[in-house]
């Protein structure tokens, strides 16, 4: 099993930025790539962007548009969320995940990833 921890969400203002952690422990030889989901209230699950193992390959979701920055530090069992330009539709419960299967890409779908962790709140006021 995998446990994964996020950490960093809180109450900011529009156009701030903010930088949200995701530490993974447990049996995390057996995690490959790794993302960010996020819940809006009333909203589906949504992907935010993913990173593969060696952090060679970063998927964002369209939405980003150059606002957030996935990172990944294998040698803490870590992914990062740097998120600038804060806009009030941000806001919202972000999720980590992460994926054991080995594949060709970053997957985005929701059932592709095997261990989430509990979210943490984002909420950006305007």
């Amino acid at each position: 099993q995998v446990q994964l921890v996020e950490s960093g969400g809180r109450l900011v203002q529009a156009g701030d930025s903010l930088r949200l952690s995701c530490a993974a422990s447990g049996h995390t030889f057996h995690v490959t790539a790794m993302a960010w989901f996020r819940q809006a209230p009333g909203k589906e699950r949504e992907f935010v962007g993913g990173i593969d193992r060696n952090g060679g390959t970063i998927v964002y979701a369209d939405f980003v548009k150059g606002r957030f920055i996935i990172s990944r530090d294998n040698s803490k069992n870590a992914i990062y969320l740097q998120m600038d330009v804060l806009k009030p539709e941000d806001t919202a419960v972000y999720y980590c995940a992460a994926d054991r299967d080995v594949r060709v890409r970053v997957p985005t779908p929701i059932y592709e990833y095997d261990y989430w962790g509990q979210g943490t709140q984002v909420t950006v006021s305007s």
